[in-house]
């Protein structure tokens, strides 16, 4: 008895390639497929014989194995297109982002040592003093309009300083205006700040202060002051007492005060390097006691 009988040929994995929208290839039972499978097949090789009238040009039209395919898009050119397109978007963020919420600094100085190091890179919070308002302890970038420190001489402008020039527009790079302080607001307006007690603490509207955010390394050198601060001023210190040239320092010039106005924002995080990412706190239990004033005219 031969292996297989003449009516029923063995079938081969090439009669599975058969796709939709063509009919199956000649002497397969199409039995052997599924109904649903089997109809919608049948459907359209019927639609397929009726149409073409036997022209095999035809039945390449109509879809399936061989349909004319689309041609495809150079992935190249999509890989770029979505390169730009996240670019932008990250630059536009950025932008809105350093024009409305925060802004970096680098700090130049030891002036707020230990809690800012040299070279440091810090964000700044712009909803601070507006809309919501400073607070004693906050750690503030301000402009230097008293003329606090020594006018920098411009450099010559580099051929590619406009790289930096640009990532700094847009708040990816540090602003490295050398005409910006970072200190610590002691006193607001209506405040009576004086220094020193018997322990050589400063006191606020009488209450002396235990100030855990200094310089551990040094103890502060005695400097007597007794001033009121006026409104829309503050009175500022650098958490490294002996090397912060700060509003003791400066009495000549605005009684030592500075504007709010020229307040850039409150310091909030330290972003690099990445082994001293930190919170920047503003010590609310070093003020706890110390009773709220009238702002001075």
């Amino acid at each position: 008895m031969p292996d297989k009988a003449p009516e029923n040929p063995e079938r081969y994995d090439d009669d599975a390639r058969v796709s939709d929208g063509t009919a199956p290839a000649a002497g397969v039972d199409a039995s052997r497929q599924p109904d649903d499978a089997s109809s919608v097949a049948g459907t359209a090789g019927s639609a397929g014989s009726a149409g073409d009238n036997g022209n095999p040009g035809a039945r390449e039209s109509t879809g399936g194995a061989h349909a004319v395919e689309k041609p495809r898009k150079n992935p190249v050119l999509v890989w770029v297109k979505e390169i730009v397109t996240v670019v932008a978007i990250a630059l536009v963020l950025s932008f809105l982002l350093k024009t409305f919420l925060f802004r970096a600094f680098y700090i130049p100085s030891e002036s707020m040592e230990s809690t800012l190091d040299v070279n440091d890179r810090i964000f700044i919070n712009l909803l601070v003093p507006e809309p919501f308002a400073l607070q004693r302890g906050d750690v503030v970038v301000f402009k230097d309009s008293q003329n606090w420190l020594t006018p920098v001489a411009k450099e010559p402008a580099g051929p590619m300083d406009w790289v930096g020039d640009a990532l700094e527009f847009v708040g990816l790079a540090a602003d490295d205006n050398e005409q910006h302080l970072v200190k610590r607001v002691i006193g607001l307006p209506g405040d009576r700040v004086s220094c020193c007690d018997a322990q050589g603490r400063v006191s606020i509207n009488g209450v002396p202060l235990d100030e855990t955010y200094i310089n551990p390394a040094e103890i502060p050198q005695p400097n007597a002051f007794d001033i009121v601060v006026p409104e829309g001023k503050v009175w500022v210190m650098g958490d490294n007492r002996n090397h912060s040239a700060d509003s003791r320092a400066h009495q000549e010039s605005n009684g030592g005060f500075i504007n709010i106005e020229d307040i850039e924002g409150r310091a909030t995080v330290i972003a690099w390097p990445v082994n001293r990412w930190t919170y920047l706190d503003n010590f609310p239990d070093v003020f706890r006691d110390v009773p709220e004033s009238i702002p001075a005219k």
